[in-house]
């Protein structure tokens, strides 16, 4: 059944494409976004156990590489637009990286809330960017070979299969790096880190992998962001976005890459349903209320996450089944012929008598 859900995702996605319209096929398109987002995070929490409140920097310097490096006049070239957002990320994930993974639990947490900070103010508090008012982003990039275009991004319908498709590639490539021997290390690690030690594995230098994997990934879905919406603010590299990102992973189910996804589209699906005015009224202003509430539902009855509701069921399943096993069983015991009165007379009779004595 698992092994059916990535298929079964892309093909209601690539459905969307079709819907007619705008609205849902944009939702779709941010739902897909997100959906890369969540998954290089998901790398870190599932795959390393490495918890990070400062993902929604690379993120954003994704998202501001695609925005400063693009012409203003014409389409950017994507042969280079896209790996320099990539490689932008992966190197101040190598710096930040370097020094965040010296801590260990709520201190790394920490640390890599500080530094997604710092760059958030540097775009923020200076000029650099367009400062606190964002910049934009007027051409999406073209893909050029000689002067052919294979495909052209500022078609709505070809920019949304683009994103499939980095969606798609982005889901394959960590699902062949959780069966990989670099896979089995960070599972090593993610459980007990100083066993792995201890059997020789040196534990630092996967970490630091993982966490630039995850970055360059990240950059990736806020490239692809910019390209949508064609203006990028501060507010991307914020830590609400780290947080949002990992409550998508943690709504979904951290165990599995398909979790990362089930948790992105239940959690915009809910942003867009308690922001509908048309179903809530005035009261959709208040909006972060309700979604509030059914978080701490969801986590609370799902402890581990949506992705995790037909294992939950099972197990409720068996145990509800051995509980009418044993009760069965208990049941015939009592019911079973007790020796009869005779008998019992009979032991009772060769039994000795206290302080008889025998020969």
């Amino acid at each position: 059944m698992q092994r059916l859900l990535p298929l079964a995702t892309l093909l209601a996605l690539a459905a969307f494409a079709y819907s007619g319209s705008d609205y849902y096929t944009g939702l779709a398109i941010k739902v897909m976004i997100y959906a890369i987002f969540a998954l290089s995070l998901q790398l870190l929490v599932g795959g390393a156990g490495l918890v990070s409140l400062g993902h929604a920097a690379f993120f954003g310097i994704g998202a501001y590489t695609a925005a400063l490096l693009s012409p203003e006049s014409q389409a950017g070239n994507l042969w280079w637009l896209l790996p320099a957002a990539m490689l932008a990320a992966a190197a101040y994930a190598l710096v930040t990286g370097a020094l965040a993974l010296r801590t260990r639990g709520v201190y790394f947490i920490m640390v890599t809330l500080a530094f997604a900070q710092m760059a958030y103010y540097v775009f923020h508090d200076t000029d650099f960017g367009g400062g606190s008012d964002g910049i934009y982003l007027y051409f999406r990039p073209e893909l050029s070979v000689a002067g052919w275009m294979p495909f052209d991004l500022s078609n709505a319908t070809t920019f949304y299969f683009f994103v499939l498709a980095c969606l798609a590639l982005t889901w394959g490539f960590l699902a062949l790096l959780r069966r990989s021997p670099f896979g089995a290390a960070l599972a090593g690690i993610r459980i007990n880190e100083q066993r792995m030690r201890a059997a020789g594995y040196s534990t630092y230098p996967y970490k630091l992998t993982a966490y630039v994997v995850g970055a360059t990934l990240a950059s990736l879905a806020g490239f692809l962001f910019a390209l949508k919406d064609g203006f990028v603010t501060p507010e991307l590299l914020a830590w609400e976005q780290s947080g949002l990102v990992l409550l998508m992973v943690i709504l979904g189910g951290m165990a599995s890459l398909g979790g990362a996804v089930i948790g992105t589209v239940a959690l915009v699906l809910m942003q867009e349903l308690f922001q509908s005015q048309a179903l809530f009224g005035d009261y959709a202003r208040h909006w972060h209320l309700p979604l509030g509430i059914a978080i701490i539902a969801l986590v609370a009855l799902l402890p581990n996450g949506i992705a995790g509701l037909p294992a939950q069921w099972r197990q409720r399943r068996e145990a509800r089944a051995a509980n009418t096993h044993a009760a069965s069983g208990a049941g015939t015991q009592a019911l079973a012929p007790s020796a009869s009165p005779s008998a019992s007379m009979r032991s009772a009779a060769r039994l000795p008598i206290q302080g008889e004595r025998h020969v």
